[in-house]
């Protein structure tokens, strides 16, 4: 009865446990209004290394008074070209120009105004821009929503008037350019939108002197604002290729001496474009829109420095390291998945000739340097992404060649991490590699996200302000590494105790796993601890023996839908502005608008499969792992027959980065991560398990000393299980691995241990 009722009780112990991960959050009251009068200022293409004391005063001295962030310009296409940026800021949502993008650079940012009575203005282009973000982009973007959710609005300049057209292309008011004094103007509606131009290209002295016109520009609204006012200067768009991090400044009542933030980041001194109509709408203490905005009201946030110079220079530090990421991942990606696939090539031979023969005859055995070399590379390539990780403590970014010094910085670390693993005291058993890189796996990523994922910002293994997806907590491929490492090391733990502990041990260690994966504190991933929840559960299920049955696998699914619907209920339950990617998406199921985040969550996952370096990982790993390790000769289903726990912690991997995968639209990205740490280390553990299947021992003989425990299932099993001590009793050759099973011959083993394991 205890056997049937335990994995009921320890399922549900996973749900409640992955129900508080999610539901526990920080409550946050709503903003309240501070301004009568609202002023969007954007400058598409400026940066914060434009800015200086010299070249823009009035920025400056605005910037000291008021809250500042770095500004993600994401928008419908890619790059966030001028036309894009001021559309997206007008609508609160990712939208695009209809204009064409030859070579995907930015084309002249060239509008019609028409101004048929001197007062307001029409675009003609508005219908079709309408039309091609309702019907052929797949955000349901509403341009104009801001304009549309106040009574009236002010433009100056044609990207103002893109930014403030209606969705029927009127502008209430607009003017070319800046007049005079423009205090009647700003004056004349709750919100103006105003156009300075645009800073462009690379040269330094053509950027300054840009900068410079749009500072003097700026000097002329600020003299000018109304009283009771919030002024916003945004970098609304890029230039040209490649993207970068823009300038976002707040100044007004309520917005003094802070960082900028919002929900939709999450980090702070992290805003995004799409955010800022819903806190213009906010400050003013308009309703939103009845099709609500995918950005979020920002707020402003403590802990700037006193040092104007430094807090500025913290921003402008975060562009260029977003910058050199980009240009350092690809090649790190695409590096890390060769060498990986040599790996498997060469580890084929090896597994063929692993088991060494009892007889005279049979194939040489191959050298051991040769094998110990291969196993220390296979060490080194499941700690590759932790590595590339702690990498990032040191600013490479900073120095003159940040691709080769990023590239020394993880070689130090890598080939420090392989030298303590080998000098480990459990190296030479057959789980002492994958329990030590596990290990070191779980608290490399798991400190990072403990202390805030300040290695996963902007890093190479991370994620990128620039893409607008993720801003802080745990990434996808941090997800992955995660899962994976968590979970073999809870394998490995679950092997060292009794049989009907292990169990146990999985729930726990996998249970904290959750907490940090799904926390809105810690790895704020409610998709990634929903899978992890499955995966636990299947662990749980098989580690103390069995296999994965579809009972079990049924059991993982419904922990996996009771953690959903349980979060789902609770987040559906907060305002809208607080939930999260499943509320929201079930928010959208009940207003017919379901559709569209299928078909970006679709979208999104086949760019994913087609473009990423992470896919090859996982279809090598899945290729070497069914064609070679599961296989009779090599050496995998041998090990999960004598380690059950191992078994069981590779099968709930499996299950949680395949359900990752598809409820986190990212194709094979988490399963490839995973798949970099779970393969070398399931390939060296198969070597060693061959290398002792045909050692022979008789009934009785003492273990030798240096023997570890997990490496001794006759120790352990009498020990642990009186049932498995009467079925097993064997001792390890001097080699550490493994041991045979006995057989009934005479004491001699005539039966593999997966047999016996097996029953």
């Amino acid at each position: 009865m205890l056997r049937r009722v335990a994995p009921i009780l320890l399922t549900l112990v996973v749900v409640v446990v992955g129900i508080f991960a999610l539901a526990a959050g920080p409550g946050t009251p709503p903003p309240r209004p501070s301004a009568d009068y609202v002023v969007l200022v954007g400058v598409a293409g400026l940066r914060w290394d434009d800015v200086d004391p010299q070249r823009t005063p009035t920025l400056w001295q605005m910037a000291r008074d008021g809250s500042i962030g770095s500004l993600s310009v994401r928008s419908a296409y890619r790059p966030t070209c001028p036309l894009d940026g001021w559309l997206t800021l007008g609508a609160g949502s990712f939208a695009g120009w209809t204009s064409a993008r030859p070579g995907g650079e930015c084309p002249p940012a060239e509008v019609t105004v028409e101004q048929p009575d001197r007062i307001g203005a029409n675009l003609p282009e508005q219908e079709s821009v309408v039309l091609h973000n309702q019907d052929r982009l797949p955000w349901g973007t509403v341009p104009g929503a801001l304009s549309e959710s106040v009574r009236c609005s002010v433009a100056v300049g044609p990207g103002a008037a893109v930014a403030a057209a209606r969705p029927f292309g009127r502008v209430d008011r607009y003017e070319p350019t800046l007049p005079a004094d423009p205090a009647g103007l700003l004056g004349s509606c709750v919100l103006s939108i105003v156009d300075l131009g645009t800073v462009a290209g690379e040269d330094p002295a053509e950027r300054a002197a840009a900068a410079g016109d749009a500072d003097a520009q700026l000097a002329r609204v600020l003299a000018a604002r109304p009283p009771n006012s919030l002024v916003i200067v945004a970098g609304v768009s890029d230039t040209h290729r490649p993207s970068r991090l823009h300038v976002a400044v707040a100044d007004g009542p309520g917005w003094e001496n802070g960082w900028l933030t919002s929900p939709t980041t999450g980090r702070r001194g992290y805003l995004q474009l799409i955010d800022i109509a819903p806190t213009a709408l906010t400050a003013l203490g308009r309703p939103m829109p009845d099709r609500p905005f995918l950005g979020r009201p920002a707020e402003s946030v403590g802990g700037r420095p006193d040092d104007l110079s430094a807090a500025i220079a913290e921003p402008a530090d975060a562009d260029r390291e977003a910058a050199a990421q980009r240009e350092v991942a690809g090649g790190f990606f695409t590096l890390l998945a060769a060498v990986q696939v040599a790996l498997a090539v060469a580890v084929l031979p090896l597994l063929r000739r692993a088991r060494r023969r009892a007889g005279p005859y049979g194939p040489k055995p191959v050298s051991r340097r040769v094998v110990a070399t291969v196993e220390l590379l296979l060490v080194a390539a499941a700690l590759a992404m932790p590595a590339a990780l702690l990498a990032e403590a040191v600013p490479w970014w900073r120095n003159t060649y940040p691709a080769v010094t990023f590239a020394g910085l993880t070689a130090a670390l890598l080939a420090a991490a392989t030298l303590l693993v080998r000098l480990a005291p459990g190296y030479r058993t057959t789980l002492g590699p994958l329990g030590a890189v596990a290990g070191l796996t779980t608290l490399a990523v798991g400190l990072d996200v403990v202390t805030g994922a300040r290695l996963q910002l902007n890093g190479v293994v991370g994620y990128s302000a620039l893409e607008g997806g993720r801003y802080a907590g745990l990434g996808t491929v941090g997800l992955g590494v995660f899962v994976a490492a968590a979970l073999l090391s809870a394998g490995w733990l679950a092997q060292q105790v009794r049989r009907g502990w292990r169990p146990m041990v999985m729930v726990t260690i996998g249970g904290a796993a959750v907490v940090v994966v799904g926390s809105p504190y810690l790895g704020a991933d409610s998709i990634g601890a929903i899978a992890l929840t499955a995966g636990v559960s299947v662990a749980a299920a098989i580690s103390a023996g069995g296999w994965l049955t579809l009972t079990r696998l049924a059991w993982a699914a419904m922990a996996g839908l009771a953690v959903t619907v349980g979060f789902a209920v609770v987040d559906l339950g907060r305002s809208p502005g607080e939930r999260g990617s499943l509320g929201r998406f079930l928010a959208a199921l009940g207003d017919g608008t379901g559709g569209l985040t299928v078909q970006r969550s679709s979208a999104s996952s086949f760019q994913t499969l087609v473009n990423s370096p992470l896919t090859v990982l996982a279809l090598v790993g899945a290729l070497l792992l069914w064609f070679a390790l599961l296989q009779p000769w090599g050496g995998l289903m041998r090990l999960f027959g004598i380690y059950p726990a191992i078994r069981a912690a590779m099968a709930g991997t499996g299950v949680a980065v395949g359900i990752g995968g598809v409820l986190g639209a990212v194709a094979l990205d988490v399963a490839g991560a995973a798949a970099a740490v779970v393969v070398p280390m399931a390939a060296l553990s198969a070597l060693r398990v061959l290398d002792h299947a045909a050692d022979r021992t008789r009934p009785g003989t003492e273990r030798p000393q240096d023997a570890g425990p997990a490496d001794d299932p006759t120790a352990r099993a009498a020990a642990a299980d009186p049932d498995e001590a009467r079925r097993s009793a064997a001792a390890p050759t001097t080699g550490g691995g493994p041991p045979e099973e006995p057989g009934r011959e005479r004491g001699r083993a005539v039966r593999s241990s997966a047999e016996v394991a097996t029953g």
